[in-house]
């Protein structure tokens, strides 16, 4: 006997489940006690968080130890150096900072390199695009920040992701090239007597391009 088909059934409104296999992210966890960490300490833990100096679970300790628990401390701060957000923050280059928000230690360039896979990691899951490129551009930057040689940082950052590795190489191709470049014109410079504009005119540079060209190889000398 045949049987009239019935209409399929409808989740109800907040319990419908994600299918086995979706690649929709859930959202981070967010442990209670950083909303508390935001309003104690706005500029390190609010909406644009700060490295962390080493040592801050001590120093929070030391200074809310009678309105915090030691681990939910160390839980939250586990989540909290985990989340993009603060891996963006020591990809970037900014100063780990102590609880009154000064600059008290840059952030090693090992740990910078890894911020910097990490998002990448996460980013390219999420894009169709190739992020490579970017990711080149960056650690270039972070290379030249690190005011280590070339050998000295392959040695300190190339892990065993050969992908990674590669990026790596040629992003060191990059900025030994235009470090090269620049040490070369800082050179002609002192040599040729001109004036910026004059010596910038004869390069086909606009004067401000070449004076952080010359400002950053007398940096690096």
């Amino acid at each position: 006997m045949n049987q009239t088909p019935q209409p399929a059934r409808r989740p109800r409104h907040g319990t419908a489940k994600t299918p086995k296999g979706s690649k929709t992210p859930a959202a981070a966890p967010r442990h209670p006690l950083l909303a508390q960490l935001a309003q104690w300490h706005p500029a390190l833990f609010g909406d644009e968080p700060r490295p962390l100096k080493r040592g801050i679970y001590e120093d929070l300790l030391a200074a809310h130890g009678e309105a915090v628990v030691a681990e939910e401390l160390k839980a939250a701060l586990a989540l909290h150096t985990r989340s993009t957000r603060y891996l963006n923050a020591l990809a970037s280059g900014q100063p780990r900072r102590g609880l009154d928000g000064q600059a008290v230690e840059a952030v090693a360039p090992d740990q910078r390199f890894h911020a910097l896979i990490e998002v990448h990691r996460r980013r390219q899951q999420r894009s169709p695009e190739d992020l490579k490129p970017q990711l080149q551009q960056r650690i270039a930057r972070a290379f030249e920040a690190s005011g280590l040689g070339r050998e000295a940082y392959a040695t300190l950052v190339r892990g065993r992701d050969e992908a990674i590795n590669a990026v790596l190489d040629a992003a060191l191709d990059e900025a030994s090239a235009r470090l090269a470049r620049e040490a070369a014109l800082l050179r002609a410079f002192e040599a040729s007597g001109q004036a910026l504009d004059a010596f910038a005119a004869g390069y086909g540079l606009a004067p401000d391009e070449a004076r952080r060209m010359l400002d950053r190889a007398r940096q690096r000398r």
